[in-house]
């Protein structure tokens, strides 16, 4: 017997088995009756082949792979989505980042180079302090101012002697007149008078010239120099000539 038969006649047993149980299933006090229709009915068996059936079952397992095929699908796309805002986060939060670190840079540069500024600033002004030429000092223009720049000059020279001891000379030797001149002694009449405040002759005056003064032997400052390196030379300090020198 062809398979599809031998299913067709299970079939057919379980309906004659369900039609004898309807029937026998009777109240207890009812009689039963036994129809020969029924015994004698016969059982039709289809010899026709089952089709479409392993077709449905295949087509109903694709479908369920189709859907969950779009529920991940969904899934991945949904994750990928995520996956994506969270990176342009990121890259946002980044990016600001290294625009904050940015601009803290050049603050600290502008900073830095203000400072530096102020420092040469600084710098430049002590420089111009350093070589600001010192103002020249000044001397009164009589007997005491001349003794005392002839001093401080007299003193980069290391030439000795003392406003007391110079002053004491002038009084004696010209009375403070820087114009003063003898025109009677023995250099006189030698043709060499002396001159000045301290009466200098002009061999003594140019050979003890001394450097930044005048070349003018009745200049007073310069009369005043001459003679001390000269009694310095030969006295050891214009102090210490109590006479004609």
């Amino acid at each position: 017997m062809p398979k599809n038969t031998h299913k067709i006649a299970i079939a057919g047993a379980g309906v004659l088995g369900a039609a004898a149980l309807a029937f026998s299933v009777v109240p207890a006090d009812a009689h039963t009756t036994t129809t020969d229709a029924v015994s004698s009915s016969r059982v039709a068996y289809s010899t026709e082949p089952v089709r479409d059936v392993k077709g449905s079952v295949t087509d109903q397992l694709a479908g369920s792979n189709v859907k969950v095929e779009a529920i991940e699908s969904k899934k991945k796309a949904a994750a990928e989505a995520a996956a994506k805002k969270k990176a342009a986060a990121e890259a946002a939060r980044k990016a600001a980042a290294a625009k904050q670190k940015a601009a803290a840079e050049a603050a600290a540069k502008k900073k830095a180079a203000a400072a530096h500024k102020a420092r040469e600033a600084a710098s430049r002004s002590v420089k111009r302090a350093a070589v600001r030429p010192v103002a020249a000092k000044s001397y009164a223009n009589n007997l005491d101012g001349w003794i005392r720049e002839s001093l401080d000059i007299m003193k980069k020279h290391g030439i000795p002697g003392s406003y007391d001891g110079i002053k004491r000379n002038i009084m004696r030797e010209s009375s403070g007149n820087p114009n003063a001149i003898n025109d009677w002694d023995i250099n006189a009449i030698n043709g060499i008078p002396s001159k000045g405040l301290l009466q200098v002759i002009p061999p003594t005056f140019n050979a003890y010239h001394v450097a930044g003064t005048s070349w003018n032997i009745y200049d007073p400052v310069a009369n005043i120099t001459a003679a001390c390196n000269y009694a310095a030379d030969k006295y050891g300090s214009m102090d210490n000539v109590n006479s004609a020198y």
